[in-house]
């Protein structure tokens, strides 16, 4: 029987995947990803950081019109190179994946309640002043710079799944990674979608894989199709000048941080 995905007009998808490790589990997930999206048609971009030897830390050596007599503006030297295509090698090529693609899935490890260093710097050197946010781009949180685009998060856990939740330790994973969601996809106008995790992903054995592929097989099937995250936007009247939600846009018992979108009255 034909999966929902093969139904589908083929489609551009970027993997960005964050282990040192080609044997892990994290590397298991994107050759899965890679070889199912592929048997439904599309076609796919691999971004395997570790392998390429990402250089994670943002510095002057990715500006190479900046003086080094200059005092670094981080900011303005993003804008600045971004708007006169003077971009180091490495970004660029990343930024046209970006700008290739109908969708981003970010495959890593959860280290500390977040995402490996070289993925975070892979995030600040590509998404840059001028192609993810900026003066003379769309406004964010809503059509954004990236508008159009799928995100999912794939994520491996060492934790249980019992440990991120409302009463869980940990708290909700979507609030762990809201920074992500929220404040990276969405912010640049991207479409994020519930993430994808494998809990207890130490321990895991080949039973457990096989139910995990299952389910994100299942998950990759709805890329195009599935709801996005409900995220509020920023032009949609819910907030006021200084961006503070306005009162009485939530639900009855919520509070103001809630980003489901709700009927307003």
């Amino acid at each position: 029987m034909p999966t929902e995905t093969t139904s589908q007009q083929p489609k551009k998808i970027l993997v960005v995947s964050a282990h040192p490790e080609p044997r892990s589990l994290n590397a298991a997930l994107t050759t899965f990803a890679v070889e199912h999206l592929r048997a439904a048609g599309h076609e796919v971009r691999v971004s395997d950081l570790y392998a390429m030897k990402w250089k994670a830390e943002v510095n002057a050596d990715d500006f190479p019109d900046h003086q080094a007599d200059r005092r670094l503006d981080v900011l303005a030297a993003q804008g600045e190179a971004t708007s006169a295509g003077r971009l180091t090698p490495d970004v660029a090529a990343e930024q046209e994946k970006v700008r290739w693609s109908d969708a981003v899935i970010l495959q890593f490890p959860l280290w500390w309640f977040s995402m490996p260093a070289i993925l975070k710097g892979w995030v600040d050197r590509v998404f840059t002043n001028g192609f993810a946010y900026g003066p003379d781009v769309p406004p964010p949180y809503s059509e954004g710079a990236l508008a159009g685009r799928r995100a999912l998060l794939s994520v491996t856990i060492g934790a249980r799944e019992s440990s991120f939740s409302d009463r869980g330790i940990h708290g909700r994973l979507a609030d762990v990674l809201h920074p992500v969601q929220h404040g990276l996809f969405w912010f640049a106008g991207m479409a994020p979608l519930d993430p994808f995790a494998v809990y207890r992903s130490i321990d895991l054995s080949r039973e457990r894989f096989a139910i995990a592929k299952q389910e994100y097989g299942r998950r990759l099937d709805g890329l195009f199709t599935d709801e996005p995250v409900p995220f509020r936007t920023l032009v949609g009247g819910d907030y006021d000048h200084d961006m503070r939600l306005l009162p009485g846009v939530e639900a009855p018992g919520t509070s103001g941080l809630d980003l489901h979108v709700h009927p307003r009255a």
